[in-house]
């Protein structure tokens, strides 16, 4: 398994292309842009491209989820709490950003603990609400995606629709009963892991 990540540049949005190494299936975790760079990675090496995979639906996060879709059969996974969000271009924001108006649908709705198999790989998706009311992190070995649910040394807004800081707080724990190897991969900013973010991260203390 490797991680690829790439940098959405107008709002320093880290997208991440997941790859299974055995079978060179792959998944795009939270692509909020940069469509060309995506199709380019799977390209040139030769990936088969499965899924989309959404921590949360803010427009910055699903920008080009849309684009993807329409060149290609690959199935959109989210939250089943996240729909409104998903399905609302001015509850997610969209609207006011640069990738225009995006309204999405999941192809497939999952809840908290339910799993995937990408290739070889088991992809487990752990309900985080807080910033959003179906914001999940996603878990494959000892790497998590936790999009804007925790980030290196910060956590996610919770003024947004269904933004809830007290929701945050329990998922915050829920996140801290991991183990310390965990590396995590947020939504922006740097990679962490789990240990740290428990020794230094005031907001999981």
């Amino acid at each position: 398994m490797y991680i690829k990540k790439i940098l959405e540049p107008n709002f320093g949005e880290n997208m991440y292309i997941l790859v299974d190494e055995e079978t060179k299936k792959c998944a795009v975790v939270d692509p909020g842009g940069a469509v060309d760079k995506i199709f380019d990675y799977i390209n040139s090496n030769d990936l088969t491209f499965e899924y989309i995979l959404l921590t949360h639906g803010h427009g910055d996060h699903i920008g080009a989820v849309n684009a993807i879709k329409e060149k290609t059969n690959v199935k959109v996974i989210a939250h089943k709490d996240e729909k409104v969000l998903l399905n609302d271009n001015e509850k997610n924001l969209s609207y006011s950003m640069h990738c225009g108006v995006q309204e999405v649908e999941a192809d497939i709705y999952v809840e908290d603990n339910d799993e995937l198999k990408l290739g070889n790989l088991t992809i487990k998706f752990i309900h985080t609400p807080g910033h959003t009311l179906g914001g999940m992190c996603i878990r494959v070995k000892d790497d998590m995606f936790t999009g804007d649910t925790l980030f290196a040394g910060q956590v996610g807004r919770t003024d947004l629709f269904g933004g809830d800081y007290n929701i945050l707080k329990k998922s915050l724990k829920k996140l801290s009963k991991f183990e310390d190897n965990v590396k995590i991969h947020p939504g922006h900013g740097f990679s962490s892991t789990i240990g740290k973010e428990k020794m230094t991260n005031p907001y999981m203390s």
